[in-house]
């Protein structure tokens, strides 16, 4: 491997997503503070694969309700050593015009410029908040290095259908970028020799840093609506002009397959989880050398109650319950519920993400149904079987899964 100075490699994270295809998960918290596998956020996972790669000066950049993805950081990721130089730090956008937002990935980047060049670092990491993977930077900022590319590009193999909402790499046959298209709605390039799929960027990206200043002063100083993202303005001109790589995806050691998720979809972040109740998920959350870090809880055990009597009877199967848990004679199947969830007697869950301290009372049914924080669900409540009718209370997506979000109040 490359001689690699991880301790001087900064790290930013653009965390600002607003996420409306999530929405109503999304509306009150920025996309990358979602819950996610019951017990973790979906930021979770960028910044643990940070912390494994050896990468200790992270500057998370946020934007949109930022409130609970900043508190979530405070008191869930402040162990790093300060004394040392390491860090994980929340940068809002207060660099710019009051009232005006970052308008694109760059210009979130431009606006934090001052800390690259205070701490100079030889190469910057620029990272998506909002996806769902294990991988090792390390690898990628070696084929960087030993490239001595400029721009090095995360880009994952995918079906040419979902092509539409990527930004698509073509490279020859050294790995070298020769085009970029941003979220093709046609025609996009299929990788040579593997008919129906293409390379996508993975909005992960490794800079050679007086690189990166040059190019981010020079969007810049474009006019309005002609620079701010790297997508569409900075990595187009850079491949024309200066060696930009492409890094193929590989996920870890012992992984079935690379495994790397965009969520962004209320469709993509059921399905995502629904396969974590599976007997061998495709994401392996119980690896012991790649544990996801998040805020920890000091909830009790997870519990069951009731074997037999008077027809209670506790059952889970397929299921990921997290501390807290209880079940008391209801019937969990494929599903997920977080810290401190309680089913009550007589209910069935079925299909079903359950977050935080949500109560589901007496002979609830559910099935195919997203419930957010604290929700009270009353007795005798039925989601999931009659669409038509949850869509006139609650919102459903196109493929019928319903999302009752937090604050929701039912009446009869």
């Amino acid at each position: 491997m490359a001689n690699l100075d991880l301790r001087n490699t900064l790290v930013f994270i653009l965390a600002g997503g607003e996420g409306n295809r999530l929405k109503p998960l999304t509306q009150v918290r920025a996309k990358p503070a979602v819950p996610f596998g019951g017990c973790y956020r979906i930021i979770d996972f960028t910044l643990s694969n940070c912390i494994h790669s050896g990468l200790r000066r992270i500057h998370l950049l946020t934007q949109y309700q930022a409130r609970s993805l900043e508190e979530h950081i405070r008191f869930g990721w402040n162990f790093l050593p300060r004394r040392l130089e390491q860090f994980i730090t929340c940068s809002p956008p207060h660099h710019v015009t009051v009232g005006q937002w970052y308008r694109g990935t760059a210009d979130a980047i431009y606006h934090n410029i001052d800390a690259i060049e205070e701490w100079r670092p030889p190469n910057v990491f620029v990272l998506s908040g909002d996806h769902i993977y294990h991988m090792d930077y390390r690898d990628m900022l070696a084929e960087h290095v030993t490239n001595k590319a400029a721009l090095t590009v995360g880009a994952v193999r995918i079906p040419i259908a979902e092509a539409s909402r990527f930004g698509i790499l073509q490279c020859d046959n050294d790995g070298r970028v020769t085009g970029f298209l941003e979220k093709p709605l046609q025609n996009a390039p299929e990788i040579p020799g593997d008919p129906g799929y293409c390379l996508a960027s993975m909005g992960i990206y490794v800079f050679e840093t007086t690189e990166l200043t040059k190019r981010l002063r020079e969007d810049q100083a474009k006019p309005e609506g002609k620079g701010g993202d790297f997508g569409m303005h900075v990595i187009p001109s850079m491949i024309r002009e200066v060696p930009v790589y492409a890094h193929h995806f590989r996920g870890l050691p012992g992984d079935r397959a690379p495994y790397w998720r965009d969520v962004g979809t209320i469709e993509a972040y059921f399905d995502a989880q629904m396969d974590l109740c599976n007997v061998a998920p495709q994401l392996n959350l119980y690896r012991r050398d790649w544990p996801t870090y998040t805020l920890w809880h000091n909830d009790p055990p997870a519990k069951t109650v009731f074997s037999e009597g008077n027809g209670r009877r506790a059952e889970v199967t397929d299921s990921l319950l997290c501390p807290g848990v209880v079940v008391s004679g209801g019937g969990v199947r494929r599903s997920i519920l977080s810290n401190l969830v309680y089913v009550d007697e007589r209910s069935l869950i079925e299909e079903c993400i359950v977050m935080r301290g949500a109560n589901i009372g007496k002979n609830c049914k559910l099935k195919r149904v997203i419930i957010d924080k604290w929700v009270r669900v009353p007795d005798g409540t039925v989601i999931g079987y009659d669409i038509e009718q949850d869509r006139k209370r609650f919102h459903v997506s196109d493929s019928g899964i319903v999302v009752v979000p937090r604050g929701c109040t039912f009446t009869n």
